[in-house]
């Protein structure tokens, strides 16, 4: 199909909630708005998404005769369906999207299969039943008419027992209510609780407020003659598991609509562009940083949490981004706090449209009632091409809550309007609106921002100020009641330092001059979302963290669901600031995705949620945007991490790695050639400063506050086994160890004794690291290697540094330390090792997957 000659109007849809790949692709047609369907296909994936999704999608193009270019939209399945598959499916959707830098739009995988049934000449009242595992299901039902598909019901799980209890009370109560009148009927299924929704579900309007969700009607009166004797049609892979149990609900559609396809997810969209509720050529609308999976619920551990703790609080689950605000406390007492997780969390923003207009001027005459704009002045400059206006909207209700206008011009952004409803202030999400007008008059040219308050208005004032704008001059009697206004200006406020709720860390770069190749990174492997980019000389030209670990401090460890949760909402902001930075560095207003030779990620080892997240979204950017795929081990770039010390460092060497993960001796032969000497046999190093922190109530994560306490007490104070310190081998173990601090602990609190917490960390930390030493200065012996280097987060403990240099200066060895930033997880070290591995050609499939472990030893 060619659509040389024309934009691309191709649009490519799938979908991997469940045990099938759905794949469809469509032509576009705006003046219809129609989808039509071009190919669709299901196919059997059986836990291998991940290594099926891209080839597919690849031999579904090439069988079409399309090619990438001709792809205007990006349509994926937001599930609800399986945790790992809804997250393959996301991440790679986002990383096709934003390489391309088309829209990407999300539709409800339930709807998708509302409209296979309703494709299939089915009619009447419908159920879709979706496989949640636990014994549990994802029940929405439908009415499906001549008209198309309506949602009865927002998304939420129940277990698979209670359903079909409810759903067969529920046919009873049909069939016994024939007789009756309407309003008898209803009041009967109300009291039954089975057409009303239910408490659950009032909560989960956030994840039916996304673009492409179906409209929520109220469902028919079952005495209607619609519905008079008509038996539910049930679809949906939950009945693979659960047929006996939902015979007796009604009849089951064929079972080739039980899953999604391609036809269905294009069906949905049309729906929801006709709607007005998505446009596939508005990239703005649809940036793929915005789309997140469908949640109806928390992770385990906030879910825990909440039974546990803040209950009587009643803090709302914010099911918008599925994990709470890590400013949410953890305890009931939070009084004038209760509100706080329905800040920036729970409100969506979006560029304005003309079907705004009404509302925002309503909502200027209220906020801005000295300076309020007519509706036609609104609609006039929000049509506008030089203008920019974003909104943002409560996710619950789908209030427009804030916006925020303003004028591109010479080089220029001018802040036209920016206002808040009181209710959600303070919140940041001001902040975010200018932001987003900053981000959009970056791509039209400007480089700075201005704008006019009133002098009276310090508040203001002190805002702007903090997102880096400065007066610089005065309108005498500007505003209609004679008050001066304040010129405020400064760089565009773009939010380069905050994504997904995360701190960007922005690392120091190499001076520019770059030459290719030029590689991009990721890294994904645990509770650090992760971009860099190297050149051809080895130097890194942008290395951006934003590390979770305030998400997974209240828990006193990685939280592993929270972490691939917050790797999804984040890992779009974090690449673009990558480019960015990297455009900055090259003195050029934008780094495309063409101007790269290769993408790379960590794939193994770490926590495989995690993991899938990062390895689904870079092969699908290296696909979109045609260009080599890398995969690299974690641990072999905490090896090279000691290249960011010293570049000209070359083996033979002998490496500690120290982390959470792993404690282990490594031997590096060549580069790419490692034999591990020896390795913990039960707790890694990390894992012990955690718990040991754990036990003196010392929150997470351990490391850096048992370093800090350790300072002040006296390490010879309390004597703590040094396991395995004469072992006549290279292993470790640290089990006995934390449990002998863990017993002490114990016993002198048993005894109504004092804890002196710095003696206790400094001793601890103490046994630690005279084994450390010790077996380190064995391997340097046993190999005769001159060159000793440090991995992983625990080599960043000043204590642990100092001993290594004490004893590599007694012999003469040379000892090379990464910064202490780069020794924790970060893109970078990943950057070096995709260098050298892009240099030799040895790229990879894109049939790549995730692994939770990896033998360093073994090539790959």
């Amino acid at each position: 199909m060619d659509f040389s000659a024309e934009r691309p109007r191709a649009v490519l849809a799938f979908d991997t909630a469940n045990e099938v790949i759905a794949l469809g692709l469509g032509v576009l047609d705006d003046t219809t708005q129609t989808v039509r369907c071009v190919a669709s296909k299901r196919i059997p994936a059986h836990r291998s998404s991940n290594t099926r999704l891209l080839p597919e999608i690849d031999a579904l193009l090439t069988a079409e005769k399309m090619e990438r270019a001709d792809i205007a939209t990006v349509c994926c399945g937001r599930g609800p369906g399986s945790f790992t598959g809804v997250r393959i499916c996301i991440a790679t959707a986002k990383g096709i999207a934003q390489a391309l830098g088309v829209p990407l739009i999300g539709v409800s995988t339930l709807d998708a299969i509302a409209w296979q049934m309703h494709e299939a000449g089915i009619r009447g009242q419908a159920l879709v039943l979706a496989d949640a595992m636990r014994k549990e299901v994802y029940p929405v039902r439908f009415t499906l008419d001549d008209a198309g598909v309506h949602r009865l019901e927002l998304d939420t799980v129940v277990k698979a027992q209670e359903e079909a209890r409810r759903l067969a009370e529920a046919a009873v109560l049909l069939v016994d209510s024939a007789d009756l009148s309407a309003e008898a009927a209803a009041s009967s299924v109300r009291s039954a609780d089975l057409f009303s929704a239910s408490v659950e579900a009032a909560t989960l309007s956030a994840t039916v407020s996304d673009s492409s969700a179906e409209e929520v009607v109220s469902p028919a009166s079952p005495t209607d003659s619609s519905a008079r004797g008509a038996q539910l049609i049930i679809a949906g892979d939950a009945l693979s598991k659960y047929a006996d149990l939902f015979a007796p609900c009604g009849t089951f559609a064929p079972e080739e609509v039980w899953t999604c396809a391609g036809s269905g997810l294009l069906a949905a969209l049309q729906a929801a562009w006709r709607r007005g509720d998505a446009n596939p050529f508005d990239v703005r609308r649809h940036d793929p940083a915005f789309l997140l999976p469908v949640y109806t619920r928390l992770s385990d551990a906030e879910e825990n949490e909440r039974m546990r703790d803040v209950a009587k609080a009643q803090i709302p689950r914010n099911l918008h981004t599925g994990v709470q605000s890590a400013s949410v406390p953890s305890h009931a007492a939070v009084g004038e706090d209760r509100d706080i997780d329905k800040g920036v969390q729970s409100v969506s923003f979006r560029p304005a449209t003309i079907a705004d207009v009404p509302t925002l001027a309503e909502l200027d005459s209220q906020l801005m009632p000295d300076d309020t704009w007519s509706e036609s002045s609104i609609r006039d400059d929000v049509a506008r091409r030089d203008r920019t206006w974003w909104v943002a909207c409560d996710e619950t209700s789908n209030a427009l809550v804030a916006y925020a206008g303003g004028w591109v011009v010479e080089g220029q952004l001018q802040i036209l309007k920016i206002a808040c409803e009181p209710a959600y202030r303070r919140r940041g999400i001001a902040r975010e609106l200018l932001a987003h007008l900053a981000s959009d008059a970056r791509d039209l040219g400007a480089c700075e921002c201005t704008l006019e308050v009133r002098a009276s208005n310090e508040v203001a004032q002190s805002f702007y100020q903090t997102v880096g704008l400065a007066e610089v001059g005065r309108r005498v009697h500007y505003y209609r009641d004679r008050e001066d206004a304040l010129i405020m200006t400064g760089p565009l406020p773009l939010s380069v330092h905050d994504v997904a709720g995360m701190d960007l860390l922005i690392g120091q770069v190499s001076p520019a001059d770059s030459s290719h190749p030029l590689i991009l990174a990721i890294e994904s492997s645990c509770d650090e979302t992760a971009a860099a980019i190297v050149d051809g000389h080895g130097r890194i030209i942008a290395d951006v963290v934003a590390s979770q670990i305030d998400f997974h401090a209240r828990f006193g460890g990685v939280v592993p669901e929270i972490a691939s949760r917050k790797h999804v909402e984040a890992i779009c902001g974090v690449v673009q600031a990558c480019l960015d930075e990297a455009a900055e560095h090259l003195g050029t207003a934008n780094l495309s995705w063409n101007s790269l030779d290769a993408v790379a990620v960590t794939y193994a080892p770490g926590l495989v949620g995690a993991l899938v997240v990062g390895v689904a979204y870079a092969k699908a950017a290296a696909w979109a945007a045609g260009i080599p795929f890398i995969k690299v081990n974690h641990l072999e770039g905490h090896l090279y991490a000691n290249k960011l010390a010293r570049s000209d460092i070359k083996p033979p060497l002998v490496v500690s790695l120290v982390s959470g993960g792993h404690t282990m001796l490594v031997h590096v032969r060549d580069w790419g050639d490692y034999c591990v000497m020896g390795s913990t046999i039960d707790d890694a190093v990390g894992e012990a400063f955690d718990k040991v922190a754990k036990a003196l109530g010392l929150g997470y994560p351990g490391g850096p506050v048992i370093s800090r306490l350790a300072q002040q007490g006296n390490p010879a104070a309390i004597h703590f086994p040094r396991a395995m310190m004469h072992s006549g081998d290279l292993r470790f173990s640290l089990s006995g160890l934390k449990t002998a601090v863990v017993t002490y602990i114990h016993n002198q609190q048993q005894q109504k004794a004092d804890l002196n917490v710095p003696d206790i960390a400094a001793s601890f930390q103490a046994a630690v690291i005279d084994v450390q030493v010790a077996k380190a200065t064995a391997a340097l012996d046993e190999t005769g290697a001159k060159e000793f280097c440090l991995g992983g987060g625990v080599a960043a403990n000043p204590a642990l540094r100092a001993a290594y240099e004490s004893a590599c200066a007694q012999r003469g060895v040379r000892l090379t330390m990464p910064p202490a930033r780069a020794c924790t997880d970060n893109a970078a070290m990943i950057a070096l090792v995709a260098l050298d591995r892009y240099q030799a050609g040895k790229t990879s499939g894109l049939d790549t997957d995730a692994a939770a472990h990896s033998n360093l030893e073994e090539p790959y």
